[in-house]
């Protein structure tokens, strides 16, 4: 019955409800996900969108509810459960709790056993079948199908190999995010890719990505990686201004020397080839490059910092 429902549900339902968190510094980068994914940007620690987006792709992501009834008073979506006969087997019903929400306890506990007790079917607590979800967003009760976050994703930070200038692991996966958009179909390449985390998250996310890497070492290590994570080989060990295949995507983290010896006519060189090699680049620096990407060809279309203490990384996305 499971299969079901979940294939009307991702047929019917036309409204998306999405749960965010986020650290303050990790803010605007968020912020920038949400505008690739969703083409806006939340006010709150919210979004609805008619578009959906696997909950678990995205590092700022929650909970998301697939929403069946919106409704002014819980006794309304209650109501509607009741004159459609809602059914399902081995189900659970979950409150989702928003940052801000002025639903007290006793009555996040009413709504979801209000719920449980009308619709048909048995429930299971441990290992449900499907997942209801409920919750008041400014005053409005919102039900539908839940899904979590799974957050495997962490359990890339095992990988053998890392480096402390990396990309970070919810970087590098909101980099893909903002990078792809909800085209899952494109294509992509990391030209100066270190030790893969770029590339193991879009691998991830079953997305098609290579890797070059010029450092053989560190080439080697990231192959490492993707075999412990158990994914395919898609790096190869060599210099990116080798590369004649042409991609949709470039995303690019300019190297500063600290593994590779790096001048500034190197760094202006790959952003000149990621120019060549891809129809659109994610350009992330040390410090602020606007001049030298713009004479390189690229327009700067949007960008965003991230900065932690006095560590900053720009990011640029660039067409």
């Amino acid at each position: 019955m499971f299969t079901i429902v979940k294939q009307l549900v991702t047929n019917d339902i036309k409204e998306y409800f999405y749960s965010v968190n986020y650290p303050s510094y990790e803010k605007d980068l968020c912020n920038i996900e949400m505008k690739s994914l969703f083409n806006k940007i939340p006010e709150n620690k919210y979004i609805f969108s008619h578009h959906y987006v696997d909950p678990s792709r995205s590092p700022f992501v929650k909970e998301s509810i697939s929403v069946i009834y919106s409704e002014d008073t819980l006794e309304d979506i209650v109501k509607k459960i009741v004159d459609n006969k809602l059914a399902y087997d081995d189900f659970k019903v979950c409150y989702i709790k928003i940052e801000g929400g002025d639903i007290g306890y006793k009555e996040r506990l009413r709504s979801v056993r209000e719920i449980g007790l009308v619709v048909i079917g048995e429930s299971e607590m441990y290992k449900p079948k499907v997942t209801l979800g409920v919750t008041n967003v400014d005053g409005k009760w919102i039900f539908g199908i839940y899904e979590k976050n799974n957050c495997e994703w962490y359990n890339h930070d095992k990988k053998p190999y890392s480096y402390s200038n990396s990309l970070t692991l919810r970087m590098s996966r909101s980099l893909v995010n903002i990078a792809v958009g909800n085209d899952l179909n494109c294509s992509i390449i990391d030209p100066c890719c270190g030790i893969g985390t770029v590339v193991i998250e879009a691998l991830s996310m079953g997305l098609n990505i290579k890797g070059y890497e010029i450092n053989k070492s560190i080439s080697n290590n990231a192959k490492k990686n993707l075999e412990f994570l158990n994914f395919e080989e898609v790096i190869t060990t060599g210099d990116m201004h080798t590369i004649e295949e042409r991609f949709d995507i470039a995303i690019v983290d300019i190297p500063y020397g600290i593994f590779t010896h790096t001048t500034l006519k190197d760094q202006t060189d790959i952003i000149k080839t990621a120019r060549r090699i891809a129809d659109k680049v994610i350009i992330v620096t040390f410090e602020e490059m606007d001049d030298l990407i713009i004479s390189s060809g690229f327009n700067i279309v949007d960008k965003c910092t991230l900065a932690k203490g006095t560590f900053i990384r720009y990011i640029n996305i660039c067409n």
